[in-house]
Parts: structure tokens; C-alpha cells; sequence
């Protein structure tokens, strides 16, 4: 399985409901980068992704969005087809 990387915010549901539609995928370890905690990281995050919100999923290589990107993934079936690597 590829490496999960998500970028996050303390109180984040939509952080949250990533995380879990994940796990239910199976996923068992995420890298989580919390932007609140360091400035620094949320400028990172906006150069890699172009996009200011968290969450911020990478599934290896392939920036996925946010959790409304993950779910529209999981619901056309390609979500399983990432995580397999």
C-alpha cells in the first residue's frame, strides 16, 4: 500500500471523515502534518496542492484534494484502485 499522507487541522471534521473512510478502506497508518500547529506547513501545503483547506490527501504520489475528492473517489470505485498501489 502507497504512503498516506494528509494534511490537518486540530478540530477538522472533514479531517476526521477522511481519515475514517481510510481506515475503512483498510488504510492502517497516515502520516497526519497538522498546519495549525506550524505556519510554516500550511505554505507548504498551499505550494504542493494550490488549495488553502484540510484536509490535503496524497496517496502516494497523486494528490487526491479533500475529503469530498476521497468520497467522490470511493463512490466511482477508483479509491481501491489508489490504495492497492
Amino acid at each position: 500500500m502507497p504512503k498516506i499522507v494528509m494534511y490537518v487541522s486540530g478540530y477538522c471534521p472533514y479531517c476526521t471523515m477522511a481519515e475514517k473512510l481510510l481506515r475503512a478502506r483498510g488504510v492502517e497508518e497516515i502520516e497526519k502534518i497538522r498546519v495549525d500547529l506550524q505556519p510554516g506547513l500550511r505554505a507548504e501545503m498551499m505550494q504542493r496542492t494550490g488549495r488553502r483547506t484540510v484536509p490535503q490527501i496524497y496517496i502516494g504520489p497523486v494528490h487526491v484534494g479533500g475529503y469530498d475528492d476521497l468520497a467522490m473517489l470511493d463512490r466511482q470505485g477508483e479509491l481501491s484502485g489508489l490504495l492497492a498501489g
